[in-house]
């Protein structure tokens, strides 16, 4: 199984990095882009009974190493029939 992990910054968390590339795109520009949020996106390859099971150790790996639940929200799938990317 492959799960598929994305962390962001909350919403009411500063972004740095995603404000300098808002104001890069706009300098290119990219007028139309009212906002960047930069996070992160993080692949596992794992073996699981099942998807549920699957789907409860990628979230205890988030709460426990992935994501700082202070500042930043995860979201993730399981994808039960993929091969890794080579």
């Amino acid at each position: 199984m492959i799960a598929r992990v994305i962390v962001a910054p909350k919403p009411v968390v500063n972004d740095p990095q995603g404000a300098t590339v808002h104001r890069a795109l706009a300098s290119l520009g990219f007028a139309e882009v009212s906002g960047v949020r930069i996070g992160k996106y993080v692949e596992i390859q794992l073996t699981a009974g099942s998807v549920e099971e699957a789907s409860s150790r990628v979230e205890a790996m988030c709460r426990e190493l992935l994501a700082n639940q202070v500042i930043e929200d995860f979201r993730f799938e399981i994808d039960p029939g993929t091969l890794p990317r080579p």
